[in-house]
């Protein structure tokens, strides 16, 4: 994470599309922040939504009502096809808990992809959310200002994983590849390093796409 509390959008490129799945939680809020971290959100309740989609963001909310939600409408398999696929993705409390390897308690993994172990509810629940400073583990970066709401715990780090911030000495956000995970809500505050990272990778994920599209045209006309 390199951007800066309040750092300018970006100068170079159009704005890329960034999906934010939209089957429940703070996805309205996601989409303002994408906006104002320089990309074009586009709401997603569909596998089919994900074509011309270079970032993703799953949302918080209630990840027994995403599975469902999700299992049901087809969007499971290819939201794992898209994180295999190298699709940059943020999720965010009941997100982080979708992208994790193993859901202490019981459930199997909803997508996957991160590894991590998370503990649902951790901090209590809906009454018992609260707001603090934890501490950035990136070198030059701020603290964080950062709100939870009946947030899991990141109770197991793999080896692969980047932490990124601590709270009480915990891990509470991560990145493992183009995957970043999220205890608290970034969509909340005016903090927009998570999202500008976002839009960044779905950026340059784009031009890979492109590059990639181009030669393949290339070949084909030979």
């Amino acid at each position: 994470m390199t951007a800066s509390r309040r750092s300018a959008l970006p100068t170079t490129g159009s704005r890329p599309r960034v999906g934010v799945l939209a089957v429940q939680g703070a996805f309205a809020e996601h989409e303002r922040a994408l906006s104002a971290s320089g990309a074009a959100p586009v709401q997603l309740r569909s596998g089919e939504g994900l074509d011309g989609i270079y970032g993703l963001v799953i949302p918080g909310g209630e990840s027994t009502t995403l599975r469902i939600v999700a299992r049901d409408s087809g969007l499971v398999e290819a939201l794992r096809d898209a994180v295999a696929g190298g699709m940059p993705v943020l999720g965010t409390c009941a997100g982080l808990i979708a992208l994790a390897d193993q859901i202490l308690g019981g459930d199997p993994p909803l997508i996957g992809g991160l590894d991590v172990t998370v503990r649902r509810n951790a901090y209590g629940s809906q009454v018992a959310s609260f707001e603090a400073t934890v501490e950035s583990d990136v070198p030059g970066e701020s603290a964080i200002d950062a709100i939870f709401i009946r947030a899991p715990q990141i109770a197991r780090v793999g080896a692969g994983v980047e932490v990124l911030a601590r709270y009480a000495g915990t891990p509470v956000a991560v990145r493992q590849g183009t995957l970043v995970g999220t205890a608290f809500h970034p969509e909340l505050t005016d903090d927009r390093r998570f999202h500008e990272w976002l839009v960044n990778a779905a950026r340059a994920r784009r031009e890979q796409m492109g590059t990639i599209l181009g030669e393949e045209r290339r070949v084909g006309a030979q």
